[in-house]
This record gives C-alpha cells, sequence and structure tokens, in this order.
C-alpha cells in the first residue's frame, strides 16, 4: 500500500466532511488539481508552503483507489508529486490528523518519520 499526503486547514476539512468530498484548497483549485506530497515529501512541502499557519490537518490516502486520476508529476527540483485530478471523496481518506507548529512554526509531520 503506498500512501500520499494532504496538507489542509481544519476548516477545509471541515467542509469537505459536510460535503462529502474535498474539491482543493486556493492552490488546487488555481492549479486545476490537488496537490499530494509522497512521505518523503511531506515535511519540506509543510515547511515550505505551511510555515507559522495553525488549525491545519494532515490527511492519509491510499494511492491504489484513485485510479487515473492520480498523476505522478515533475514538481519542485523535478521529483515527482502526486496530484489528483478529481475531487478527493471523504471515503477515500484512511486518516486524518491534527498538526502541531514546532518551535520554528512549521508543521511538524514527525508522525510520518
Amino acid at each position: 500500500m503506498t500512501l500520499i499526503y494532504k496538507i489542509l486547514s481544519r476548516a477545509e476539512w471541515a467542509q469537505a466532511k459536510a460535503s462529502g468530498a474535498f474539491t482543493g484548497s486556493a492552490v488546487d483549485l488555481a492549479d486545476g488539481f490537488i496537490h499530494f506530497s509522497a512521505a518523503d515529501q511531506a515535511q519540506e512541502t509543510a515547511a515550505k508552503w505551511f510555515a507559522g499557519q495553525s488549525d491545519l490537518m494532515l490527511l492519509s490516502v491510499e494511492t491504489e483507489g484513485l485510479g487515473e486520476a492520480l498523476k505522478w508529476e515533475a514538481s519542485r527540483g523535478g521529483a515527482l508529486f502526486p496530484h489528483l485530478y478529481r475531487p478527493l471523496l471523504v471515503q477515500e481518506v484512511l486518516a486524518e490528523r491534527d498538526l502541531e507548529l514546532d518551535a520554528h512554526g512549521v508543521p511538524d509531520l514527525s508522525v510520518l518519520a
């Protein structure tokens, strides 16, 4: 089983749970797909895009159930990142965790280590 991860606000996740699907954060909607990270990419993503933000969640999603809508595409430094080209259904999320900020204000993803 291959897991990918999505960092989002608690408010965005609450809205998704109410509607049954997550259609994306502002950057996802602008880019036309939902940005995810693999386990070895998630902490750098947290530092680059989410430093100083509180009230964040980490979603864990298993890739095999996402079908052809999931594409691994070159992004930061040429690394392949998972991008989902459809809404993420709430039932596709295996786990959700609240994220705390470390001493530097970066979301702590040590749960993935």
